[in-house]
């Protein structure tokens, strides 16, 4: 049985929120991009967001029976109507804040992720040679993506040992006390990026924080995250390192020495893989299989 409910309010109180399907369905040259500038980026580079109706709600439709091959949970607009929430949910909030969505809620460990080939882009569980697909233990964090983003399997990176992108939306460890949901949205503020390496792809981890945390206002960069949250930093790229093993396969590794990047280099992630999502989304870049609706 399908199950629906309000998991966010986007849009309601910012520029940025817009939900943009009717343009994606339109004619591609014709998709309106808006610029918009951060002001906490030093290297001067653009967010891209969609011009459309504003949307004050995002409900999720939760679709067959949770840790089964058909569980889906999908994304609705105000109206009902299906929405992708790697495409639809706008990125940037203004300010530094943006949002998240949260797949894999922390202390579970089904590997839930959204299905970039399926219409919509639903949350689903991941599965491998016929079986569903879980982590060998519990994630600590709450663990989602970042709308509107992109790692380019095309573009490779000269910072990170010419590693391509893994095709997928940028990931987000959000290090904060509550557990979230599948699906919620939360608003979170970037701290530090993690540039792993995963079979040759590069799959960045972006550490943030959700505002609605009790410390979230004490947090506000990479220095702070270890002040105030002793030991997190390591123990996520402990996490990513080694979660593999158990299954005979290699560790992963990681690029810019092994270390944490600071904020400024988290936005720098974050501005760029949103460009690659623009070039996607206007047909500038070919898709494969990936799904644009």
């Amino acid at each position: 049985m399908a199950a629906t409910r309000v998991i966010a309010s986007v849009g309601n109180a910012v520029s940025g929120g817009f939900l943009c399907r009717g343009q994606f369905r339109a004619a591609p040259q014709s998709l309106n991009l808006t610029f918009r500038n951060s002001r906490l980026l030093t290297h001067k580079r653009r967010l891209f967001t969609c011009n459309a109706i504003q949307t004050p709600q995002v409900q999720i439709n939760e679709e067959g029976k949770p840790e089964s091959f058909d569980y889906r949970v999908f994304f609705l607009d105000n109206s009902g109507k299906k929405i992708s929430p790697w495409h639809d949910i706008p990125l940037h909030l203004g300010d530094g804040v943006f949002n998240f969505i949260v797949e894999i809620p922390k202390e579970s460990s089904a590997k839930m992720e959204v299905a970039t080939d399926e219409v919509y882009t639903p949350i689903k569980q991941d599965t491998k040679k016929g079986k569903l697909r879980y982590y060998p233990y519990n994630i600590n964090w709450n663990y989602g993506l970042l709308p509107q983003t992109w790692e380019d399997p095309s573009l490779a990176n000269a910072e990170v040992e010419g590693a391509f992108g893994d095709n997928d939306p940028v990931d987000v460890v959000e290090i904060g006390d509550s557990q979230g949901k599948i699906g919620q949205v939360m608003k979170v503020k970037p701290l530090a990026a993690l540039a792993m390496i995963d079979e040759g792809e590069l799959d960045w981890k972006i550490v943030a924080i959700s505002l609605d945390d009790p410390r979230a206002s004490l947090v506000n960069d990479v220095d702070d995250v270890e002040k105030h949250f002793p030991g997190t930093l390591t123990a996520i790229r402990d996490w990513f390192r080694d979660y593999k093993i158990p299954d005979g396969k290699p560790a992963n590794r990681f690029g810019l020495d092994n270390k944490p990047a600071n904020k400024d280099y988290a936005l720098k992630v974050i501005t760029e893989t949103n460009e690659s999502w623009a070039k996607l989304v206007k047909r500038s870049i070919p898709s494969g299989e990936l799904s644009l609706v």
